[in-house]
């Protein structure tokens, strides 16, 4: 077993620390540092294990952390439900809003279909629609890409369905902070739609997702990890995304907890923030959009 070498000395060659701080760590495991490439090369084989041992470790500690407070809808400033068609991405100003808030604006401007956050009237065609998603592209806007990528999913707006095309357009959303396109393209890679079918690529596309806070991501987690018989991995998922407010996840930590794989202090910690997060996104307005079974207009 390799014994982590002082941070002021090579762990090679032993040389010190200069007045330059010349010595440089490693850059995947941060435990040991090397005064050149020569020496990081000649003490890999001894020093291998540890890194990936602890590269593993940061990587977990990054996966399983709790992921930061949910993006709110810029009208109630509740965070958004975990059902993807209970919010609406506006073209007109790139703002994502629960149907709660597009309800109360159908009620106070009866009549009229116009955006509550910049009182823009809804698009009159697929090709306007099209047009100011494009415009919000060209700015960068994560959900633009998303929007864009579901076109080529299904074809829709005149374009042909082109799977290829989408995953390229997810992983633009993706690495613009889109979570929810990540999840899409752990989809694609898991299932072969318009990629090579690849479980591993899947798991890596959800892992980013889930650090995002898709909730959806932490489930196929989960059932991937379940499957290879990791099971407290696949527990620790599902009480991520149970905490986070999702329903179908306290209902496999529930069976968990019965069958012996969830303490009853981790059930109980579960449930109650589970209970705290629906409580956090429930709201008179949105019970009523969906007691309307409201579309997504």
């Amino acid at each position: 077993m390799e014994l982590s070498a002082p941070n002021n000395i090579c762990a090679n060659c032993g040389k010190g620390e200069d007045s330059d701080n010349s010595l440089k760590f490693c850059t995947a495991c941060k435990l040991v540092k090397y005064c050149s490439r020569d020496c990081q090369i000649a003490h890999r084989p001894q020093h291998k294990k540890a890194c990936k041992k602890r590269v593993a470790e940061l990587h977990d500690e990054k996966l399983f952390a709790d992921p930061s407070p949910r993006e709110e809808c810029p009208i109630c400033l509740q965070p958004h439900p975990h059902d993807a068609d209970k919010s609406v991405f506006k073209s007109c100003c790139g703002k994502i809003i629960c149907l709660g808030c597009i309800y109360a604006m159908h009620m106070s401007e009866k009549g009229k279909y116009l955006c509550p956050f910049c009182r823009t009237p809804k698009a009159s065609s697929g090709e306007e629609e099209d047009k100011r998603v494009k415009k919000l592209a060209e700015s960068n806007h994560p959900y633009a890409f998303y929007d864009l990528a579901g076109e080529y999913q299904y074809g829709l707006r005149g374009v042909p369905q082109d799977h290829q095309k989408a995953n390229e357009l997810w992983l633009k959303a993706g690495e613009l902070g889109c979570h929810e396109a990540y999840h899409n393209l752990g989809n694609s890679c898991r299932q072969g739609r318009g990629v090579v079918m690849d479980e591993k690529k899947a798991k890596h596309y959800y892992e980013l997702a889930a650090m995002m806070g898709n909730v959806r991501a932490r489930i196929n987690l989960g059932t991937l990890e379940g499957q290879a018989g990791n099971h407290h991995r696949a527990m620790k998922h599902m009480m991520i995304a149970a905490r986070a407010g999702y329903k179908n996840a306290l209902d496999r930590v529930k069976n968990g907890f019965v069958l012996g794989a969830v303490t009853k202090e981790e059930y109980a910690n579960t449930l109650r923030a589970y209970q705290k997060a629906q409580d956090d996104m429930r709201s008179d307005a949105r019970e009523k959009a969906a007691a309307l079974n409201m579309n997504r207009t």
